[in-house]
């Protein structure tokens, strides 16, 4: 049986060279949506409402274009088509966006409580993430179309320098053009130009970074991959077709690590969504969106979430080292549940960094560990693909329920912004208490 050849380094790298491009676009979008709806005139309790399309798109897209790349050969190749096309459209949202506020929308309400400006707003959200989701998607299945068993760890892991390098730049784009002088505020309903002119530099990376990748691979044919793939025995497709080789039903598989999925992704989901309007409560004293303060807290946003990255490259190369996974999962949680919890008591924007450095550990944990455990508890699982593509579902569908009841929590929790942190910690710790329904055995 042929095997597909081993790769240099600057080959496995320039298959996830635009990688790094659409992840600063993603960063960009994680860092700024709450911000760019506050100040188009967002209610607190709508805020949650704008974060229901990110997730969504991701699980109807994802699996969408799995399916039609694999039956894609043209002259460009199988993945490449459709990641050209998705950074194409994320580049034309990219720069519509952040200019929602200067269109000349009508700022009075239009249908469902929301005005020209935020309805325009949200459309290029739903386009933005749809098109971040298609050019992303690409990146992992060229990497195992392509990549050798023996190389996969170090192809993936190029992936994630990528990714975690992208964050750390999409993150602190505002705040740099800030101290480089670029205005941070401006009227009423408009964006400021250190957003506006963050997402043009994000726009200009990532299409240049996807024209690199498009020149520099070649994707193997069809034939060729055919040629070089395995197959399960017999005998074990047939054990494997109910259960994974650990003794394992795929229902309960999906149900322990999905419950635990639950409560990670809605609480990093509120943290997205009420940081801004919890720093800017808690260190800058106010909730005006339209003040200096506001949106130097926007700015300090950035940089929460770039240290939140730092956090979980410092932890990452941790996790391995504990000789039980499920204990690494546990204590990386509860290390980033003190981290939300902490910001409860902090009224200055420079502390707070060592509470977003905490949540960079459970970041770490969340990005490393379910994926390891549920490939493991499935090797040699004739559907892993198929499965492996509805595991998205359970890291998209949380973030939805979070969504749908954040401006319900936040009422419960007293209108409070920070407190939705606190809300986020807790449901950390809730994860970290579901991890004991994993069976690794």
């Amino acid at each position: 049986m042929k095997t597909l050849p081993n790769l240099s380094f600057w080959k496995l790298f320039n298959l996830s060279a635009g990688f790094f491009g659409v992840q600063i676009a993603y960063a960009l979008q994680s860092a700024n949506i709450s911000r760019i709806f506050a100040t188009l005139g967002a209610d607190p309790h709508q805020l949650s409402f704008f974060w229901i399309l990110p997730p969504l798109m991701g699980m109807i897209v994802q699996p969408i274009i799995g399916a039609l790349s694999d039956k894609t050969w043209c002259r460009f190749g199988r993945r490449i088509p459709y990641l050209f096309v998705g950074a194409i459209v994320a580049v034309a949202v990219m720069v519509l966006l952040p200019n929602a506020g200067s269109l000349g929308l009508t700022t009075q309400v239009v249908m469902w409580g929301l005005t020209g400006t935020m309805l325009f707003g949200l459309m290029s959200l739903m386009l933005l993430d749809t098109s971040i989701n298609v050019a992303m998607q690409p990146f992992k299945m060229m990497v195992g179309d392509m990549v050798n068993e023996e190389q996969k760890a170090t192809a993936y892991s190029i992936q994630s320098f990528l990714c975690n390098a992208g964050s750390c730049v999409g993150y602190i784009f505002p705040y740099v053009l800030t101290f480089l002088g670029v205005s941070n505020v401006a009227d009423k309903g408009v964006i400021p130009n250190s957003v506006i002119f963050s997402f043009y530099a994000g726009a200009a990376i990532l299409i240049l970074c996807v024209l690199y990748t498009t020149a520099m691979v070649k994707e193997y044919p069809p034939q060729k991959e055919e040629a070089c793939a395995g197959n399960v025995a017999g005998e074990q497709v047939q054990e494997a077709a109910h259960h994974g080789t650990k003794g394992q039903s795929v229902p309960y598989l999906f149900l322990s690590i999905g419950t635990v999925q639950f409560f990670c992704w809605a609480a990093f989901m509120y943290m997205w969504t009420y940081t801004n309007g919890s720093l800017a409560e808690q260190c800058w004293g106010t909730t005006d969106v339209t003040s200096v303060g506001y949106q130097d807290a926007g700015n300090w946003v950035g940089v929460s979430f770039f240290v939140q990255a730092i956090g979980s490259m410092i932890w990452a190369p941790f996790i391995p080292m504990f000789k039980n996974l499920k204990v690494a999962y546990v204590v990386s949680l509860l290390i980033g549940a003190v981290g939300f919890i902490s910001m409860l008591w902090i009224t200055n924007e420079y502390v707070v960094l060592f509470s977003f450095l905490l949540v960079g550990a459970a970041w770490a944990a969340m990005l490393a560990l379910p994926f390891t455990l549920f490939t493991n508890a499935l090797q040699g699982h004739p559907r892993l693909g198929t499965y492996l593509g509805l595991f998205n579902c359970t890291i998209c569908i949380p973030q939805i329920v979070a969504a749908v009841m954040g401006g319900f929590i936040l009422r419960l929790v007293g209108d409070t912004q920070v407190m939705m942190l606190v809300v986020a910690g807790i449901l950390l710790v809730l994860g970290a208490v579901s991890v004991k329904l994993i069976k690794t055995r």
